[in-house]
């Protein structure tokens, strides 16, 4: 008799232990849900046990339980997906032609996460790099930075010359001060390549936004003799250069000269309003 009473007893207790395992997983009880749901729950303790521990809580197998801290055990294992990735890709060319310059690659997500699995990792690196050779490129213009002022100010300068007419006359005359030639002032238009984040703040530079264009105008202030009567930064068309606010020292980037040739007229579309921005 008390041999019996003794199997009895031991098999209650490997039932309550094979049954809290069952009921204290959300495989077992096919339960995954997402978002917050309480109905997703799953009672570790079966209700006719004979042995109650209090420390028997029952857990949860939705989504919510992550933040919550009251998952069932396996919920990542039968719930969760974890994100899968693939491989990185190649290293793109240095972004530059010259100088300083950033080189990136990419990776795809080949399986998104579900129900808490882990997230997914960052998609892209960078890394610097430095183009060296760019001494032997004809154009001395790829290694300058161009330096910008909003057009805006281009009347300001003129503002600035002497009250005496005689004496603007005489600065302004071209066989006295080549640069003062009409005909050496003209406009450049630019793809902006790249802007920093600086530029979003400042309201005379938001026009240098990635992907659009914008026409600079190089005024006869800013031409340069010893740079052939042009001004100092004005890109070489098929490459990227930089270009810097000069106001704004934080607002910087590259951009790419969409053509060749010097726009005598500004008669580009992005110039038919005049200028945004002028060469300092």
């Amino acid at each position: 008799m008390v041999d019996k009473m003794y199997f009895t007893f031991v098999f209650l207790i490997f039932t309550r232990f094979l049954s809290a395992v069952i009921c204290g997983s959300c495989h077992e009880a096919k339960l995954c849900c997402t978002g917050r749901d309480s109905s997703c729950v799953v009672q570790k303790a079966p209700v006719n046990a004979i042995i109650e521990d209090l420390n028997d809580k029952p857990c949860y197998c939705d989504h919510a339980c992550l933040k919550l801290g009251d998952c069932c055990s396996d919920f990542k294992d039968a719930c969760g997906v974890d994100c899968q990735v693939s491989g990185w890709g190649p290293w793109t060319n240095c972004d530059t032609d010259c100088g300083p310059g950033t080189m990136s690659r990419t990776r795809s997500i080949k399986v998104r996460p579900e129900n808490g699995g882990k997230h997914c990792p960052s998609l892209e690196q960078k890394r610097g790099c430095q183009v060296s050779n760019c001494h032997h490129h004809p154009d001395p213009a790829i290694k300058e930075i161009a330096m910008l002022l909003p057009g805006s100010l281009s009347h300001s300068r003129s503002m600035e010359n002497s009250s005496d007419i005689r004496k603007n006359l005489r600065v302004r005359d071209p066989s006295e001060n080549p640069q003062y030639d009409p005909e050496k002032t003209y406009c450049v238009e630019f793809e902006i390549i790249k802007a920093s984040k600086a530029c979003r703040k400042e309201e005379d530079y938001k026009a240098l936004k990635e992907g659009d264009k914008v026409c600079v105008r190089c005024e006869s202030e800013a031409l340069h003799e010893e740079l052939n009567w042009r001004c100092h930064g004005h890109g070489t068309e098929g490459h990227v250069t930089r270009w810097s606010a000069l106001s704004a020292p934080h607002c910087h980037g590259k951009w790419l000269r969409t053509r060749s040739d010097p726009d005598r007229n500004c008669s580009v579309r992005t110039c038919s309003n005049g200028a945004a921005f002028i060469f300092v």
